[in-house]
């Protein structure tokens, strides 16, 4: 079987990628395929190409009930050496905000981040923007490592391979990277976070308990990594009993993208929903994305579980950090911020502004 639909009557989908201002239709039609209600537009921006965010505000101001926008964070001034100049990451969160945006997308705690900008979570440069989001209660959809075998090349699957996502002795390591978490945790015990990829502990979950017990307002994702399901499959009891003990901290998602084709869609997001919800053993499909891997990778065991943690995993947990529907977007604001974008593009890249994603979204939402 390559599709499985869901039977749960509000889903949201707090994990997904807009890639192109192109994939408009795309978008709305794996959206539609994949029985998803709602959708978050995770926004990691692209400084040097004025890219990330700008498409992600087009689809808020064009679909406004569909899709929650969690906004990037731009580093142009740090990554241009000055050459670019942006406002403090704590301006930013604020602004986002203001402008309509739903919550926060960071990237920086995976690997191939901290290889563009080796600047640590607990640095100074950070400090201010982890109070203002601790203070503004604002939801964060946070990527922090990557599967373990990453840094095994024996290991590292061929798709993480073509993406250059394996790393060696020069990179961060993995302990440093959740210690560096900690560390920012105990100082903002109040931060709303959802951490993608279930953490990257579904190896491990006697660990991934612990970490929820000691903090008691972060939230995991379950955007595959397809390693997510294989760990858990190993012994789908206790992942069965860690999923009813903690359904109150799990959140949908899927890591679907604008460039998938709506078959592909709709076979990634029925791995999941087939796994919460049903008690089959079974393969990723052959027709599946590359980004799962090939079919003898491995085997998913279903969970089967309860109505109750369903509800509360689809919908109910994300609904109580960002709202049951998207917030209004200043669509002048956001005109205003895409500009500022191209501009900043321009100065790091050199990169005709009026070339840029976010030129053209400016343009577009102008003429609406």
């Amino acid at each position: 079987m390559s599709e499985w639909s869901s039977k749960a009557k509000d889903i949201l989908d707090c994990h997904v990628h807009m890639r192109s201002l192109a994939d408009e239709e795309s978008m709305l039609a794996i959206r539609e395929a994949t029985g998803i209600d709602r959708m978050v537009l995770v926004s990691i921006q692209n400084p040097g190409e004025g890219a990330g965010l700008p498409q992600s505000l087009y689809m808020k101001a064009c679909h406004s009930s569909l899709f929650f926008v969690f906004a990037g964070l731009n580093h142009a001034e740090k990554l241009s050496g000055g050459k670019a100049s942006t406002p403090s990451l704590a301006e930013q969160a604020a602004a986002y905000l203001e402008m309509g945006c739903d919550g926060i997308k960071m990237i920086e705690g995976k690997p191939t981040s901290r290889q563009k900008m080796d600047i640590p979570v607990t640095d100074p440069y950070f400090a201010e923007y982890w109070e203002r989001a601790e203070e503004l209660g604002v939801p964060i959809v946070w990527h922090v490592n990557d599967p373990e075998e990453f840094w095994d090349p024996d290991a590292l699957p061929g798709w993480a391979k073509e993406r250059n996502w394996g790393y060696g002795p020069d990179d961060v390591r993995k302990e440093q990277l959740y210690a560096e978490v900690d560390e920012v945790l105990t100082r903002h015990p109040g931060l709303r976070i959802i951490f993608a990829h279930f953490y990257f502990l579904s190896a491990d979950l006697p660990r991934a308990a612990r970490f929820f017990d000691e903090h008691p307002t972060v939230y995991f994702d379950l955007a595959p990594g397809i390693e997510m399901l294989y760990n858990i499959s190993r012994d789908p009891e206790a992942g069965r009993e860690f999923f009813l003990k903690y359904a109150d901290r799990i959140v949908f998602g899927t890591d679907l993208s604008s460039s998938l084709s709506v078959e592909e869609g709709v076979i990634r997001a029925g791995i999941v929903y087939r796994w919460l919800e049903s008690d089959d053993t079974f393969r990723v499909p052959e027709e599946a994305d590359f980004l799962l891997g090939p079919p003898e990778d491995g085997i998913v065991r279903g969970m089967a579980l309860p109505d109750v943690a369903l509800a509360r995993i689809y919908s109910g947990n994300l609904i109580r950090l960002a709202g049951s529907r998207p917030r209004p977007l200043d669509v002048q604001a956001a005109i205003a911020a895409c500009e500022r974008l191209a501009s900043i593009a321009e100065a790091m890249s050199g990169k005709r502004a009026a070339e840029t994603d976010a030129a053209q979204v400016a343009e577009r939402l102008a003429g609406r």
